[in-house]
């Protein structure tokens, strides 16, 4: 947590590998990012705090969804399983009766909870949310931190979120980290 220009979302990048660190190395489930960064990718996900795409956008929503499988599989050969997991991932974050639906044609919201079924479809092990809420009202900001947030920490995904927020709390959070100006300035346990 931490106000904007903190460093939270600069933080996130550096651990997915998208940034190199000054100093230090970066290990995730043991793996060096520098050395292994392909293969730990493929067990996380990133739910960027940019994500709003323009309303002629013609990609539906079950196939941008589609689009988190794609680093796994070649993109349009699809199982059957595959898209099972687009419905469920949609089915998760309440948005599967806008599966058909250009996703240029829904609310900030809407979308944001579409880019979320699309890092949720990968199934990942570590799961980075970069202001996760901006857009979301109040009702789907509980839903996501009272019931799918426990959800996937209890099915063993390690879930880092960012938030300038600092009145906001998911249930699951187990450890804050402040920081201001790039800088950690607390560790707290909840």
């Amino acid at each position: 947590m931490g106000p904007n220009g903190a460093g939270k979302t600069t933080l996130l990048e550096t651990i997915l590998g998208l940034l190199k660190p000054k100093r230090g190395t970066v290990k995730i489930f043991g793996h060096n990012m520098r050395r292994k960064a392909q293969f730990i990718r493929k067990m996380c996900s990133y739910l960027p705090q940019d994500f709003m795409k323009d309303s002629d956008e013609p990609f539906l929503v079950k196939d941008v969804v589609a689009m988190g499988i794609a680093s796994n599989r070649d993109f349009g050969k699809l199982r059957e399983e595959d898209w099972r997991m687009v419905y469920e991932a949609l089915e998760l974050v309440g948005m599967l009766k806008f599966s058909e639906r250009p996703i240029g044609k829904l609310s900030g919201g809407q979308q944001q909870k579409v880019m979320l079924a699309r890092a949720l479809v990968r199934k990942p092990k570590l799961l980075l949310l970069d202001e996760p809420f901006s857009s979301l009202d109040k009702d789907s900001r509980r839903s996501i931190s009272e019931s799918l947030l426990p959800y996937l920490v209890k099915n063993g995904c390690t879930v880092i979120m960012v938030s300038h927020d600092l009145t906001f709390r998911p249930a699951v959070c187990d450890l804050v980290i402040r920081m201001e100006s790039g800088r950690i300035v607390e560790v707290a346990e909840t």
